[in-house]
């Protein structure tokens, strides 16, 4: 038996001797089959991904299939996505063998009959329209789908609501500006000032990001804005970022009828946390504006902010009442659907790389907690806590699903 010298010279001895080194054992990446099929939802004109970005994903490796036609509404043909290296095909049935869906609209009842056991979608999804068995019917094919309306960047924003409500906000404007034109059979005046004449009266709704991209556009053309909201740090944060100082008051019904009579425009970019968008703006006010004055209502998609709204479409978006011209669409991003593919395709793209190198979507949402936070279905299991409380369903967190895995 060794002494403890003896065995102490040993060990000594053991660490001077060259040692076995360990490497980080790197993850397998996986090649990823993405199905992009054509929107069938009314007047849906965007496309989840541009040529670009289809040709970024097969350079790393991955497979498209597009189905024909499906780039149309946005300006992109067939052939663009053909010489990006995607794959065009001419029947839905074919993009849905893929194995993740990649979708602007949510899937119809039809399109998820298409869907294949455990696929991946992720498209938006519209809580308001979509009926119960919906969810029942992609957790029967034990579908694992994500939100993207829902999914949060590094620094916590959904990060596709704020790059659509930036969308709607500069072109709430640009809308306004037509509708107060003659050619529109409006009042016939410019959205804006010049020298010598009254500027344009803008009243905004709401200071988040759809307030404040509408804000920036009408003070880009000179008009003289008014923001309203509730909320004293959005009004705050609103003077900061603009740069610039800009009349804002909290929504009092008195103070918003004195400055609703003068307006010339007045945006509606309320929006609610849960449920409908509060009515601030009622009938009798709306009465008592300037005939020929217009109202875009972007809160539209929640009900909207003015009592007398109601939904129209980009075929007929307009109508009158009181002598004031309202414009109710909900989807006003599909107006500039070449703007807003590029736009959710900027958000797509990394999205789908990062999943490629993780090795699989799995890999991937046990590491991402942005795209984790858009996960309402994980392999047929209902992971949000307000579809299960809304549909009186049943559900797990993800969070604990991905920590048992």
């Amino acid at each position: 038996m060794k002494t403890s010298k003896e065995l102490l010279a040993s060990l000594s001895q053991t660490a001077l001797m060259p040692q076995e080194e360990m490497l980080e054992v790197g993850r397998k990446k996986g090649k990823l089959f993405i199905g992009i099929p054509k929107e069938i939802s009314f007047q849906e004109n965007r496309v989840a991904l541009v040529p670009d970005a289809v040709a970024l994903l097969v350079n790393n490796g991955h497979q498209i299939i597009v189905e024909t036609n499906a780039g149309k509404m946005a300006n992109f043909q067939d052939h663009d996505y053909s010489e990006a290296g995607a794959q065009i095909v001419y029947s839905a049935e074919e993009v849905y063998k893929a194995d993740i869906i990649l979708k602007v609209a949510p899937p119809s009842p039809q399109e998820i009959e298409m869907m294949q056991q455990r696929q991946t979608l992720i498209s938006a999804l519209q809580l308001t329209v979509q009926p119960e068995d919906f969810l029942k019917q992609l957790m029967a094919k034990r579908i694992t789908a994500i939100a993207f309306d829902w999914i949060k960047d590094i620094d916590g924003i959904y990060t596709v609501i704020r790059s659509m409500g930036e969308i709607a906000g500069g072109t709430s404007i640009l809308i306004a500006a037509e509708y107060l034109s003659n050619v529109n059979n409006g009042q016939g005046a410019i959205l804006g000032g010049i020298s010598g004449i009254s500027p344009t009266e803008v009243v905004i709704l709401g200071a988040g990001t759809v307030g404040e991209f509408a804000t920036r556009a009408a003070l880009g053309l000179g008009a003289s804005v008014k923001v309203f909201d509730n909320n004293i740090y959005r009004l705050r944060r609103l003077q900061s970022d603009i740069g610039t100082r800009v009349f804002t008051s909290v929504i009092q019904p008195r103070v918003l009828a004195k400055h609703l009579k003068t307006a010339d425009v007045v945006i509606g970019a309320i929006r609610a946390q849960q449920g409908r968008t509060p009515l601030v703006v009622s009938e009798e006010m709306v009465s008592e504006m300037k005939v020929g004055s217009v109202i875009i209502d972007v809160s539209i998609d929640q009900g909207g902010c003015f009592e007398t709204s109601e939904v129209t479409n980009h075929t007929k978006p307009v109508f009158r009442k009181h002598g004031v011209i309202h414009y109710c669409v909900p989807n006003i991003a599909s107006r500039v659907s070449r703007t807003a593919s590029y736009a959710l395709s900027t958000i797509f793209a990394p999205i789908l790389i990062n999943i490629g190198e993780e090795g699989g979507v799995e890999n991937m949402l046990r590491r991402d907690p942005g795209v984790r936070n858009g996960v309402y279905i994980y392999n047929g299991t209902l992971t949000n806590q307000v579809l299960a409380e809304m549909f009186q369903l049943p559900y797990k967190d993800i969070n604990l699903l991905m920590a048992a895995l």
